[in-house]
């Protein structure tokens, strides 16, 4: 599997990762919206035990608008989603790659892409940010996410649709504002039925 994954990487980068001996795998419970996908880490170590490198490698499901638009190009799920990264970010992480599992521990072939588990990028601490600073953030965002559009899709075409008025930047304030408002009425809606003993939660172990 990592030999696979090695050859989707450019040159330089391959060379890089052979600098790394893989020590040892680990499973990693995903996120929300990775549900039901699969997940490791791996574990490279260069020089020294203090010179290591974490790998996550994370499993790629067909596209959800596949049964709309028809298959992929890509015939692995998981280059689909290098592809899209690659085309979309002004620079990916450098270790971002694929590699296919013919036969997994469930006996089933799976997709994967792989890249770094801490990129070593900074973040943006959402809980301590005051109105001002929370303002600029979200600037830098839209200004980001218009730039992968204009990367990926018909930026002429796109900046013609939105114009110079508003009106798609209040669609897009009232589209947040009524989906935060459902969000709350279904937390809401789930601890009501906690409490009433209709679902059973649980915190932690």
């Amino acid at each position: 599997m990592l030999d696979s994954y090695r050859e989707t990487l450019a040159t330089d980068r391959r060379h890089l990762l052979e600098q790394f001996r893989f020590v040892e795998p680990a499973r990693k419970v995903v996120g929300v919206g990775s549900v039901g996908t699969r997940a490791w880490i791996a574990l490279f170590l260069g020089a020294d035990d203090r010179d290591p490198l974490f790998l996550q490698i994370k499993e790629a499901e067909a596209s959800v608008l596949e049964r709309f638009l028809g298959k992929s190009q890509h015939g692995n799920s998981g280059e689909r989603v290098v592809a899209g990264q690659r085309l979309m970010q002004a620079t990916s992480d450098i270790f971002i790659g694929w590699t296919h599992v013919s036969s997994g521990l469930d006996g089933l072939a799976r997709d994967f892409y792989v890249r770094q588990l801490k990129d070593w990028k900074g973040s943006f601490v959402i809980e301590s940010a005051v109105p001002a600073s929370a303002a600029a953030y979200g600037k830098a965002c839209g200004w980001t996410l218009a730039r992968a559009h204009a990367r990926s899709g018909e930026r002429v075409a796109i900046a013609a649709y939105l114009g110079k008025s508003d009106t798609f930047d209040r669609a897009l304030a009232t589209f947040a504002e009524t989906y935060a408002d459902q969000n709350e009425r279904d937390y809401q809606a789930l601890k009501d039925a906690v409490d009433n003993g209709r679902v059973t939660a649980q915190t932690g172990l």
